[in-house]
């Protein structure tokens, strides 16, 4: 099972290094688009505390 991680995160590197040097552009896309997300559940979970202690 160890292998088998190892094996899927070396991909995974690999993959996103690729996609970093032929379309860097697109990768700074995606970069943001994922940071919004991160916000967007961020402040979602900020609003429900805050109701929540309301």
């Amino acid at each position: 099972m160890a292998q088998a991680r190892k094996i899927a995160l070396y991909i995974v590197v690999v993959f996103v290094l690729y996609t970093i040097i032929t379309s860097p552009e697109r990768a700074a896309d995606l970069v943001g688009v994922g940071f919004e997300g991160v916000s967007s559940a961020a402040q979602g979970v900020g609003d429900f505390m805050t109701e929540l202690v309301k």
